[in-house]
């Protein structure tokens, strides 16, 4: 039997382990998604258009979390891990662990496209990275290709339910996906219909102003511009009346899709539910994440039961999440 500091070390190697893999998961999803938008924007069109950049975003989220499912839950996303916090699908002790890891990651995979497009920026700016505010409706120009900015038609009102409405879309399609006792839906199929959901949003409601969903995704990108060169109107444009949609609107859409799921779709009954671990529609989650994210008695995100062959295994609400 393992002594309590043997069983400690391993819930803190463990943790690490997930806090890496959201790093990378994160990474991977910004650095293909602003990668699809720095393609298209800096060749004029020729190398992509608007719906290569919606592909890009959504291969980005579905390998992301098939890299990091296994090891995290695959979140990639504050908005998201917060959500599954409230709804007591996951540990309050590990959210700033998991916040810290997908901002960082967000942040490394921005500084990874300046870096790789650094020459041609700096080409099409004449040495000079800057957003152009001396017309009556200020341009991002190249800062678009890191973060999101509205189009002129655009209105506060009109980015800030957009968004609310986008994720909260996203998140109920996440709750449903990685329910297996609700959907069914076999573990390595999962991220493609995470991947396919903001591929949706991104065709229905991205051409507004864009469609983050994603915290990390969108504040991360804009401070590597910030320090990057573009300077302070990453912040400040409109009046510093817009970045700030693309941190509240996702943690508020993330709340109301969870919450819908709790009420509306998920029965009491359905609540705690053992599986196989070999079964085929158990959810994205291994035995080693498992053990080291069960929560206090007052959550019910998990259930571990150990039979006389000594068998383990695991069940839980919802766990991987983009």
């Amino acid at each position: 039997m393992a002594s309590k500091g043997d069983k400690n070390c391993r819930l803190s190697s463990t943790l690490v382990r997930a806090a890496l893999a959201e790093f990378i998961g994160t990474y991977i999803l910004v650095v293909i998604g602003n990668g699809s938008v720095a393609q298209s924007q800096l060749t004029n069109g020729k190398q992509g258009d608007y719906f290569t950049i919606n592909w890009g975003w959504a291969l980005g989220c579905s390998l992301g979390i098939l890299i990091s499912a296994e090891a995290s839950g695959g979140h990639l996303n504050p908005a998201v891990t917060l959500a599954l916090a409230v709804a007591k699908d996951f540990p309050w002790k590990r959210l700033p662990v998991y916040w810290l890891a997908q901002y960082f990651g967000a942040l490394v995979a921005s500084g990874s496209v300046l870096g790789v497009y650094y020459a041609i920026l700096l080409g099409k700016r004449d040495g000079k990275f800057r957003i152009n505010a001396n017309l009556s409706e200020p341009e991002p120009g190249s800062a678009a290709i890191f973060a999101n900015y509205p189009t002129p038609y655009s209105s506060v009102v009109t980015g800030l339910v957009e968004e609310t409405l986008c994720t909260m879309i996203f998140m109920l399609i996440i709750c449903v996906v990685t329910n297996a006792k609700y959907s069914k839906v076999p573990s390595f199929l999962q991220p493609l219909y995470i991947g396919f959901t903001l591929l949706a949003m991104g065709v229905a409601y991205g051409s507004n102003g864009g469609y983050a969903l994603n915290p990390a995704r969108d504040l991360a990108p804009r401070l590597v511009t910030y320090f990057g060169g573009w300077g302070p109107r990453v912040f400040s444009f409109r009046g510093y009346n817009w970045f700030w949609i693309f941190l509240v609107g996702p943690h508020v859409g993330a709340l109301l899709g969870v919450g819908i799921f709790h009420t509306v779709f998920f029965l009491p009954e359905q609540r705690v539910v053992a599986f196989d671990r070999t079964d085929s529609q158990l959810p994205i989650v291994n035995y080693e994440y498992a053990m080291a994210n069960v929560p206090d008695n007052k959550s019910n995100a998990f259930k571990i039961t150990k039979q006389e062959s000594h068998e383990e295994y695991v069940g839980c609400r919802v766990v991987t999440a983009m």
